[in-house]
């Protein structure tokens, strides 16, 4: 019950290097060059709890949407694959590249 009541609370604004990341998971061809420590810190920034769940997995709770993203765990940089779920969870999650920028000016 406390889950659904969780909001998130974002204090500071975006910065470039994860916004630039948040546009290229969502815009033109996806990088091969994306590590996982930055995908974290740009979920958790927008307000998502991110949390260890089974083997490779993290479960992540944003805007009160729940999900599993897979952490790579031969290499710390992230798939192509991999950054399309991260990519389809922000959708599910009602996350866009503008909303930031947008929200904040």
């Amino acid at each position: 019950m406390l889950e659904e009541c969780w909001l998130p609370l974002r204090v500071t604004a975006m910065s470039h290097k994860r916004e630039s990341l948040l546009r290229s998971i969502f815009e033109g061809p996806i990088s091969g060059n994306v590590h996982w420590r930055e995908v974290e810190s740009m979920l958790t920034h927008l307000g998502a709890r991110v949390e260890p769940h089974h083997g490779a997995n993290f479960r992540v709770v944003l805007n009160g949407v729940e999900g599993f993203l897979h952490r790579p765990h031969n290499s710390n940089t992230c798939s192509k694959q991999e950054l399309r779920h991260v990519r389809d969870y922000l959708v599910a999650a009602g996350v866009s590249p503008s909303q930031d920028r947008d929200g904040e000016q």
